[in-house]
Parts: structure tokens; C-alpha cells; sequence
């Protein structure tokens, strides 16, 4: 994840970028980043965020 943005509001703006620009469900983003799913959703989480697959993007 070293490619990733450390600020959680920075990091939810890019990682939703990137499942709206890229058409990506959120096992093909972090598959593409080479990361653990369970990683991002922890990270997430620490600033509040969660995963909403109907949407797919972290809010």
C-alpha cells in the first residue's frame, strides 16, 4: 500500500476514484494494487469509512 495516500479522506477520494474511473469492484482494485481487502477495509475504517457494494465506494 505504499502507493496509496496515508490521509484517510485522501485515501477514500482515491480509492473511490478508482472504482468509478476504472469500473473495478473493490476485489479487482485491490487485486490491481496488489493488497489485502481486509487491510483497505481496516485502513477505511480508521477514518470512518465503509464499503457499500450496492455503490461500490467507500462512504
Amino acid at each position: 500500500m505504499d502507493r496509496m495516500p496515508e490521509d484517510p479522506v485522501m485515501l477514500m477520494s482515491f480509492v473511490n476514484m478508482r472504482l468509478r474511473d476504472g469500473e473495478l469492484t473493490l476485489d479487482e482494485f485491490c487485486k490491481d494494487m496488489g493488497m489485502n481487502r481486509d487491510e483497505l477495509e481496516r485502513r477505511m475504517a480508521v477514518g470512518g469509512f465503509e464499503y457499500n457494494s450496492q455503490a461500490n465506494k467507500f462512504w
